[in-house]
This record gives structure tokens, C-alpha cells and sequence, in this order.
């Protein structure tokens, strides 16, 4: 089945550049651009920590799949969703049946880097967010590897740099 190529699902850690890059790759397509989780505090007027200590993750997780749901069915758009949506198998199934996945890959080291100062996500605000972020990775891993079309590293890569990679390979597929 060929995928739609004027869907793409950026998918990957926090901290591995999905917004910054999305925004860029949605300007230069032309397409539009969207965040599950500014989408998440746009429909229900509060912030993640609020959907969080009300809803908690199950709450939060159905709001993301709903959101995913609604917005997987645009044409023309980028998507940058929360790095934790592929442990929902039925948002894994919706971004591999209707767009091309793009896993942007990250260090733990580069990770930690770019969030030390992180104080809208609510999982990194324990103690030792290191450790968070291993047992995060853990988790997840295998299932951006299940879905992705492409995977791109960002480490120490800027923004633009990152695009042209998946803009040149989204050109030869």
C-alpha cells in the first residue's frame, strides 16, 4: 500500500526537535502544521499539568488518541505528536495507516541536554529525570522502530539540517 505523502507524523522523545523540526518542514512544504499536545490544551483550556492531575495518564492518553484521531484524517499537514503516543496501539495503527511515519531519533546524553530547564513536562519533574528518560526509551523504542518509515537522528544537527535529510528522502520514495 502506498502511504499518502502529504501526511507526515513525526514521532520520537521528547527533546528530539519534533516541534521545531515540524513547524520548519510544514513551512517549506506548505503544508499545515500541528502539536498534539498544544492541541490537547487548546481544546480543554488548561495546561498538560492540569489534564495530568485531573485525568491522569489514561485521561491524558485518550484526549492525545481523539486529537490524533481528528487530525490523522487532514490532508497537507505535519504532525508532531507526544513521545509517548505509540504506547497506545490504536494511535500506532492510525499514524502508520494513514501517513508516513517519521521517527526522529535522540541520545539520552542530547536529551538531557535540551530539557534540563523543561518545566511544561510533567513526567521530567521527579527527581531524577535521567532515569525517567532511560526507562521512557526502554519502553518506547521498540515500538517507533515497529512504525516508522523513516528514522532520522538529530543529535547535534540543527533544524534545517534535519529537514533537507527527510525532504530528500521523502523525493526518492
Amino acid at each position: 500500500m502506498k502511504k499518502a505523502k502529504n501526511k507526515l507524523f513525526l514521532i520520537g522523545p521528547m527533546g528530539a526537535g519534533k516541534t521545531s523540526v515540524g513547524r520548519s518542514l510544514a513551512k517549506q512544504l506548505k503544508f499545515d502544521f500541528y502539536d498534539t499536545d498544544e492541541q490537547i490544551e487548546k481544546k480543554t483550556g488548561v495546561n498538560l499539568h492540569w489534564v495530568f492531575d485531573l485525568e491522569g495518564m489514561g485521561g491524558y492518553r485518550q484526549r492525545e488518541l481523539n486529537v490524533i484521531d481528528d487530525l490523522s484524517s487532514l490532508s497537507n499537514i505535519v504532525l508532531s505528536t507526544g513521545g509517548g503516543c505509540v504506547e497506545t496501539k490504536g494511535v500506532r495503527d492510525i499514524l502508520s495507516e494513514r501517513g508516513i511515519v517519521i521517527y526522529m531519533e535522540v541520545s539520552l546524553e542530547t536529551q538531557l541536554a535540551r530539557l534540563k530547564r523543561d518545566k511544561r513536562r510533567p513526567v521530567l519533574q521527579g527527581e531524577n529525570p535521567q532515569e525517567v528518560l532511560i526507562k521512557l526509551w526502554e519502553e518506547r523504542e521498540p515500538f517507533y522502530e515497529d512504525i516508522a518509515d523513516y528514522t532520522v537522528v538529530t543529535d547535534h544537527r540543527s533544524v534545517r539540517d534535519v529537514c533537507s535529510d527527510i525532504l530528500n528522502w521523502l523525493k526518492h520514495i
